[in-house]
């Protein structure tokens, strides 16, 4: 496995991340078993970079985290953790909560779900309009002074919120959605929603139907009238896939690791199967005309509909 350092402070991590978020029922049912082999594999494989959020279905992220690394060397992975996002006992979310008394509640509410004493990359999961970012990054360079936070991480936020982060403590990297539906121009990436959330896999048709509990049963990208468009794209994908002599996935995996040598793509993948499809697009070589071919199947700005409902659109400080 190849590695890569998130900007000039940050740690070196593995080029390819698993994000876990899968696993906790975002896509409708998970099997706990399955998950934990596939976090299993994906450290076998040498990914060391893990990430998660405090959020995923209130803790049981991060507490299925905690069985699958128990026993792990604590330096052989690294945690990114999102925090800040507020949770009823139901679907809603409650809006954010990034001050700096909040941060270091949920902070130890981390530390002890996933049985550990630090988090590698601790980040605000979006920019909390009632807070000035100063504070919030304040409260998260205390706890980095003190050893429980190694790295300070930013997500869907935009270059003067990083700017006015950066000038109280470095900021090791942003997390941002990035897929051949969605570039952004930004550096020291981790990119979640590579394959936008499995639009582009080449495992998703227009007669999938989201199951119980699957939050893309809400996705405008994924609503009748946008996905027959948005696989229309992914057809064309195909073909540039199939010349390349790989799936879909890998030729999109491998095309968000082309964009920059500091852009860490994370798999949501939650079985081995998956994850097993996902790791050789690390060692796909994209040529210029590979990259070519790949833009000209999907054009910036070809995908048809938001990458969120409505209500969630207002809180990303970096658009659609």
């Amino acid at each position: 496995m190849q590695t890569r350092t998130l900007g000039s402070t940050g740690p070196a991590v593995s080029a390819l991340g698993l994000g876990a978020m899968g696993m906790s029922g975002a896509y409708g049912a998970a099997d706990r078993e399955e998950s934990t082999a596939t976090v299993h594999a994906a450290l076998e494989a040498g990914v060391t970079l893990i990430d998660t959020a405090d959020f995923y279905a209130m803790g049981h992220n991060e507490l299925l985290l905690a069985e699958a690394l128990r026993g792990r060397d604590r330096d052989s992975y690294r945690l990114s953790v999102k925090f800040g996002m507020l949770r009823g006992p139901g679907p809603e979310f409650g809006g954010h909560d990034s001050r700096p008394e909040a941060v270091k509640n949920f902070l130890a509410y981390s530390l002890t779900r996933l049985g550990t004493d630090h988090i590698d990359i601790y980040r605000p999961a979006r920019l909390d309009p009632a807070v000035p970012i100063e504070e919030t990054v304040g409260a998260v360079k205390e706890m980095i002074d003190a050893g429980y936070v190694r790295h300070l991480g930013l997500s869907e936020v935009d270059a003067a919120t990083i700017r006015r982060a950066h000038s109280v403590h470095p900021v090791a990297d942003l997390q941002i959605e990035y897929s051949l539906l969605r570039a952004v121009e930004a550096e020291i990436l981790t990119a979640y929603g590579v394959l936008s959330r499995g639009l582009i896999s080449g495992h998703w048709s227009a007669d999938h139907t989201a199951g119980p509990g699957d939050s893309r049963a809400f996705s405008p990208r994924f609503s009748s009238g946008n996905v027959e468009h948005n696989l229309a794209l992914v057809e064309a994908l195909h073909r540039v896939a199939e010349a390349k002599g790989c799936t879909v996935a890998q030729l999109a995996v491998a095309w968000v690791a082309a964009q920059g040598k500091d852009i860490v793509p994370l798999v949501g993948a939650r079985t081995r199967e998956r994850l097993a499809e996902a790791l050789p697009a690390m060692e796909l070589n994209l040529t210029e005309d590979d990259l070519a071919e790949i833009e000209k199947a999907v054009p910036p700005g070809a995908a048809r509909g938001d990458r969120y409902p409505s209500a969630f659109m207002s809180s990303l400080g970096v658009g659609n």
